[in-house]
């Protein structure tokens, strides 16, 4: 009985640890990629994203700390998560953890242009130093690599989602339907990314995938981490 208990806590902590990581990071990915990108950054009109984020620079810079708090985020749930599906199996489980660490690493390259974006933009001297044209097509680049250096990242984490969905599906505790939503959701980050980075003329098709699997991305991502902060860990986990 005293161990059940100590195996029960053990295992709580790390889910609880887990699914608030997770569900920061929703919030923090809503604001910074849905909010602050999508008011501020106009695709393939430099002029307009410049003046926006020069005359928004707090709310810029906000975004950014999101990024880095999703960072943060992913670097915990690598962890946590990694302890609680050991018990699953812990080389799968080590692999999957792995993964994301290194998904984690590409977004930290990444997040590195919109630093530098921000201090471009901060400051009047670089706006003599390269032309006001000049500066401002530097500044969309470097947006653009955002997205392109995070793209790859996301098909990494594709890969990571896979083997998460994986060591669900064989445990005892976790709902079935979470575990095919999150490797569906890994199918969908692979071949949209994929796409995207490799294959960006190609818009139909990207739309298409979007549609199709968007809401498998939210539901089994969301999901996951809201059973690990309801259910998970209440009692130990099992390999089914």
């Amino acid at each position: 009985m005293v161990n059940f208990e100590k195996n029960k806590q053990f295992h709580r902590k790390y889910a609880l640890t887990a699914g608030i990581a997770l569900i920061i990071m929703a919030l923090a990915a809503s604001f910074s990629n849905g909010y602050v990108q999508g008011k501020l950054v106009v695709p393939n009109d430099a002029t307009v994203t410049f003046n926006n984020i020069i005359s928004s620079t707090a709310l810029f810079n906000a975004g950014i700390f999101g990024w880095l708090l999703i960072f943060i985020c992913d670097v915990v749930v690598a962890w946590a998560l990694y302890i609680f599906l050991q018990p699953i199996n812990k080389n799968i489980s080590l692999l999957g953890a792995l993964l994301r660490l290194s998904y984690t690493a590409v977004l930290g390259v990444a997040i590195l242009n919109l630093v530098f974006v921000s201090l471009l933009s901060s400051s009047t001297d670089y706006l003599f130093l390269f032309g006001e044209q000049q500066l401002q097509t530097l500044i969309l680049l470097l947006l653009e690599a955002f997205h392109f250096i995070w793209s790859i990242g996301l098909i990494i984490f594709g890969g990571h989602l896979i083997i998460v969905g994986y060591l669900a599906f064989h445990s005892k505790q976790i709902p079935k339907i979470i575990s095919i939503l999150l490797m569906i959701a890994s199918l969908g980050y692979i071949a949209i990314h994929l796409f995207i980075t490799f294959l960006p003329y190609f818009d139909v098709m990207i739309k298409t995938l979007k549609v199709i699997f968007t809401v498998p991305m939210i539901l089994g991502e969301l999901g996951f981490g809201l059973w690990l902060l309801l259910q998970g860990g209440k009692y130990p986990i099992k390999k089914g």
